[in-house]
């Protein structure tokens, strides 16, 4: 691109923590594809995420890069910060929660408002960046004191601008939802309160809102039965409980916090499935042969009566280790959860035949005391009795999708689009490092090679690493009216109909299902719907990409305070991700930290980023991704997040 055909870009600025940054245009064409590099002396008054006009400046040396110069903010992103307050003498100034391109914020005394050193706070910036001067702040409220229990937390939630609280209004119309099923909710409902259906959750859940049935047909078949909470009938489209259920898109779950989508009435009170109670539910019944095809689905209005509150882990004890006290005491039901186990199994094994990518990435759990300290991080159990239900709600998500596709309704679903060509040549190449092959064109790579990989490398010490190498070769799932297949489960048809109570496009595509049930959905209704479900899918798509980003960073910030109690000890990990600067160790409890290349001093290390390695220029010595190493803590700085360690025993390392 020439200088001179391109004067000038309006994008969003995306600033590092060191000053300089990108803007990424508005219209990628202008610039062929390229984000626009600014240096700090060419920031002008910009801060992170605002919206601002680029005069282009010139091209990089290998004409890869462009760079440019901020002439104007057109719309500010943030008019406050909200961080942690440190008072000096005279002076203080704000570390922001929010680490990304946001730099400190001065505030001068005389407008402290009370705060002090440590305290959680927002400011009013009153007073924008130039060059060699810090944005300026007036503190105007104090979100909690230093050490108060929860305050960390309060405060990140407040500047990823998630909304805690209920508006009044919310709150008024969830207060008159009756909290009992009456006699006319259940005009023209299927009555299932008679069958043995049953709900599987975490311990610690409240909101259950699916349920499951099972039963085997004359013909050898099984009948699976997933009823799902019909929270539809109690969220009136357009009322209050549904404009702020969209604003939301999702609940949020932050370690032992939840910021629920619908308020506790509904989540926690009349749409959770509560053992003995009748609920309203959206039922589907799918015939599926034993080659784990469904090849007959009823979906209907119900009423249910749940029959046990079942927790994973009892129900894993019982199928897993055949807990006598466990099987006497539900042996009511025992017979029909080992037929469940037995065909998840087989919906299990024609997923992964068809191509489903199953990552078998680690997640944590970290428990915290009253005080809000965490106490222990260990990795989240994901046994027999998650999978069951994990493999019945894909069943019936890809069900309830292939059915409305064909009927061509408006609908929101759930897509993945596949890997880049550029990703799969780069993870290629990372595999042949490691003597293993992908097959397949990396235009239109099948989900079944990249199956195939995961199966050479099962129970194997390389099956972590490449698992998350070929996880950040993937792009994002996304909610779209259009229904473009979900790559990674290999499906043609998907959506999100299982969780109405804690995601917005499982709650509109209820609504729509029984709109066509109750034969309601033509003429201006379908032009109506097709606006709804955009809205729908665009806005959820957003809120979870930020849900996401708040939830791991709340437990960035957990473990990273966990391992102030550990500085000093040593533990034993795999090297996780390899940077110019250094690379990543995970440890148990998927704690991961920093071991800076300057550290590694009994040599000059070379990074070579293809081979995801650095290499000793005299000793020959690697550090490799998936090598495992022994670390000792060497510091942590929980503000940041960050976590740094050293090497335990730098000979230990193979040479090449």
């Amino acid at each position: 691109m020439k200088k001179d055909k391109v004067k000038r870009i309006t994008g969003i600025l995306s600033k590092h923590r060191r000053g300089f940054g990108f803007v990424i245009p508005e219209n990628k064409e202008e610039t062929q594809g390229r984000d626009i590099f600014i240096s700090p002396y060419d920031m002008e008054s910009a801060m992170d995420r605002d919206t601002v006009t680029v005069r282009i400046s010139g091209e990089g040396m290998n004409g890869s890069s462009i760079e440019g110069r901020i002439e104007r903010v057109i719309e500010r992103a943030n008019k406050e910060v909200v961080g942690t307050f440190v008072s000096r003498r005279g002076y203080g100034y704000i570390i922001p929660e929010c680490l990304r391109g946001v730099e400190e914020v001065i505030v001068l005394k005389k407008d402290f408002n009370g705060a002090k050193s440590g305290d959680k706070v927002v400011a009013e910036i009153v007073r924008w960046p130039a060059r060699g001067r810090q944005p300026e702040a007036r503190i105007k409220e104090i979100i909690s004191r230093k050490g108060e229990a929860g305050g960390d937390i309060k405060a990140l939630i407040r500047a990823f601008q998630v909304r805690e609280f209920f508006p009044e209004k919310v709150k008024s119309e969830a207060s008159e939802i009756p909290q009992a099923v009456r006699q006319e909710d259940l005009t023209g409902r299927r009555d299932l309160r008679e069958k043995c259906i049953i709900t599987i959750d975490g311990a610690d859940a409240k909101d259950l809102d699916d349920a499951v049935s099972l039963e085997l047909l004359p013909n050898g078949n099984y009948l699976l039965g997933v009823h799902i909470a019909d929270v539809s009938h109690y969220v009136k489209e357009n009322a209050p409980l549904d404009k702020e259920a969209l604003k939301r898109g999702t609940s949020i779950y932050l370690i032992d916090w939840v910021i629920p989508m619908l308020p506790q009435e509904i989540s926690n009170g009349i749409c959770s499935l509560q053992p003995g109670v009748d609920r309203l539910t959206l039922s589907v019944n799918m015939e599926i042969n034993h080659g784990g095809e469904v090849v007959a689905c009823d979906i209907f209005e119900s009423v249910i009566r749940s029959k046990e509150r079942m927790v994973y882990t009892d129900v894993s004890d019982m199928l897993e280790k055949g807990d006598e006290e466990l099987i006497e005491r539900y042996s009511h039901i025992y017979e029909q959860l080992k037929l469940m186990q037995e065909l998840a199994a087989i919906l299990r094994k024609r997923r992964q035949d068809r191509g489903s990518l199953d990552f078998d990435i680690d997640e944590a759990h970290i428990t915290l005391n009253k005080k809000g300290i965490p106490v222990s991080v260990e990795v989240a159990e994901r046994r027999t009795a998650n999978r069951i239900i994990e493999e019945f709600m894909l069943a019936a998500n890809e069900t309830v999708a292939a059915h409305f596709f064909h009927l061509e309704l408006p609908f929101v679903y759930r897509t993945h689009d596949k890997p880049s060509p550029e990703k799969i040549v780069e993870f290629k190449r990372f595999l042949q490092g490691l003597g293993l092959y992908l097959k397949g064109n990396p235009d239109n790579i099948h989900p079944k090679a990249l199956n195939e990989v995961l199966n050479q490398v099962r129970d194997t010490g390389k099956e972590h690493v490449v698992n998350t190498v070929m996880l950040r070769s993937m792009k994002k799932a996304v909610y779209s009216v259009e229904c473009l297949g979900h790559f990674g489960l290999g499906m043609k048809h998907y959506c999100h109909f299982t969780a109405p109570i804690r995601r917005y496009p499982d709650l509109i595509i209820h609504r729509i299902i029984k709109e066509y049930l109750n034969d309601s959905v033509y003429g201006d209704r379908v032009e109506e719907l097709k606006k709804k479900t955009m809205e729908a899918a665009d806005r959820s798509s957003l809120m979870e990409r930020r849900a996401e980003e708040l939830e791991r960073e709340v437990e960035k910030l957990k473990k990273a305070e966990y391992m102030t109690y550990h500085i000093g000890e040593e533990f034993t990990g795999i090297i996780s991700g390899v940077a110019s600067f250094g690379f990543f160790v995970q440890i148990e409890g998927t704690i991961e930290g920093l071991v800076r290349v300057e550290n590694l001093d009994e040599d000059y290390y070379i990074y070579e980023a293809e081979a995801y390695r650095f290499i000793g220029r005299n000793s020959r010595k690697t550090y490799t991704l998936g090598d495992p190493v022994t670390v000792l803590v060497d510091s942590v700085d929980v503000t940041a997040r960050e976590i740094n360690f050293v090497l335990s025993d730098p000979d230990s390392r193979m040479t090449e």
